[in-house]
Order: C-alpha cells, then structure tokens, then sequence
C-alpha cells in the first residue's frame, strides 16, 4: 500500500532548497512508518474493509390514462315465426264440499268410541280366559301332584305293611321253630370214636350227619353230607345212631322231625 501526500496551498512553507538525496530519503522512510503502523493495525485486530454500501431501490410509478370503452353494437332484431297460441279450455269450477254436519260428525265419534269399547272389551275378556284357563291347568297340576303323593304314601304304608306282615311270619316261625326245637330236644349223644387210622396219619376235619328222627325220638335213615372225610364217614354214622331225642308232639300226637342235622368235629389234642 502506498499513500500519496499532496501538498496544498497552506503547506507550503519556505524551506531551504536541499539536495535530491535528502529529499528522497525523507520520503522512503515516512513510506516505511506508514506501512509498519497499517501492518501493526493488522495484527493486533484485523483490518476489516468497510461494507460496501448498497443502493436504495427506487420504484418508478407512472398514471396511464386509458380512453373510455366503446358500446357494444345493438343486436339486431330477428324476426321469428308465431305460432297460433291453443284454444283455452272451459274451467269447470269445483263443486263447494258440503258443510259437515255436527251430529252426523258426533255419531261417528260415539261409533268410534264404541269400537274402541269392544276391542278392549275383548282384550280384556281373552286375558280372563287365560287367567282362568292358566288357573285351571294349575289346579290340575296341584291334583295330579295330590294324586302322586297318596299313591306314594300308599305305596309307602303297603310296603311298610308287607315289612310287618314279614316280620310278623319271621317271629311266628321262629317261635314255631323254638318251640319245635323245643319240643325234639335230644336225651342223649354219644361221642364218635376217632379212627386209629385218622390219628396214625396226625388228619382232622368235621363230618356232617343227616338224620330224622322218629315219633319215637329214636334216629332214623342217617347219611353223611358233602366234605366229610372217608375215615369219618363209619363212625359218624354209628354215633348218630344212638342219639335219642324227646319226640316232637303236635295235638296231643307225636309226629317226625325230617332233615335234623348234627356235625362232629374230629380234632386231635
């Protein structure tokens, strides 16, 4: 950068005349303190141009007047073929409605009412026929269910007879049986002799008899049952035949006693 000094009219001043050289040294050296203080400004804080400035805008405006529109041209007139316009027809007027008449108007009223009387009238009756036919079904069920309870009960009390009656015919057999029992009570019983043969093979076991006994309490016709041992069998057999029993008597006779049963029991001790 190099700045330019122009000397003006008040700077002049009477300076002695000196030679070229003084004077161009005087000039390079004031040419080097100007450029070392710009290059100080420089460092220390930046040298920033100035912004350029802009130029204000300007709007231009102009008034144009402009000349009055012509009217448009008057359409021309086009002549178009009439037709005969029709015949009118007569108007045939309405005939006025005749005037209600206010006790004609009241009957159909009372008519109404009455309708509407009898509906509900039958409204009301089928809802009574329900009522009463729904009644009806009620007590016959109520009936049906009586009848099925008493015939329950009577089953209850027949069943409850027949346990009775039962019981009854047990207890009267029983007794009939006691005092049968009673009445063919034996005298006397013989033990059996255990076989020699039964206790040399160390053998046990029971042997039942069957027997009748006679009107005269003695044993008749006696026969081993099923499971009995056959070295049992003989001297079951010989001491049943001496039992003796006191004889069954029934009215004042004596009778026999069938299937009397008596079971020996053969153990070794």
């Amino acid at each position: 950068m190099t700045s330019m000094i122009m000397p003006g009219p008040s700077l002049i001043l009477a300076v002695a005349p000196r030679d070229g050289f003084w004077r161009h040294g005087f000039a390079a050296g004031f040419a080097v303190v100007l450029h070392v203080a710009v290059l100080g400004l420089l460092v220390r804080g930046g040298f920033q141009p100035p912004p350029p400035v802009e130029a204000p805008q300007v709007l231009h405006t102009q008034l144009v007047m402009l000349p009055p529109a012509s009217p448009p041209p008057a359409p021309v007139p086009v002549q178009a073929a009439v037709a005969p316009a029709p015949a009118l027809e007569p108007v045939i007027a309405a005939p006025p409605k005749p005037a209600v008449d206010p006790h004609v108007q009241a009957r159909k009223l009372e008519q109404a009412a009455l309708a509407r009387k009898r509906v509900e009238d039958k409204k009301i009756q089928q809802q009574r026929q329900q009522q009463e036919t729904a009644r009806h079904n009620r007590e016959l069920e109520q009936q049906r269910q009586a009848e099925e309870r008493a015939q329950q009960q009577a089953q209850q009390q027949a069943q409850q007879q027949a346990r009775l009656a039962a019981d009854r015919a047990r207890r009267q057999a029983a007794a009939q049986a006691a005092a049968d029992s009673r009445q063919y009570l034996p005298l006397s019983k013989e033990a059996p002799d255990y076989p020699q043969r039964a206790l040399d093979k160390n053998l046990e076991g029971d042997c039942s008899v069957e027997y009748t006994v006679n009107p005269q309490g003695r044993v008749e016709n006696p026969k081993v049952l099923d499971g009995c041992h056959p070295l049992f069998i003989r001297p079951s057999l010989a001491a049943a035949s001496t039992f003796r029993y006191q004889p069954r008597v029934i009215a004042g006779k004596s009778v026999a006693v069938p299937a009397v049963r008596n079971t020996f029991h053969y153990r070794i001790k």
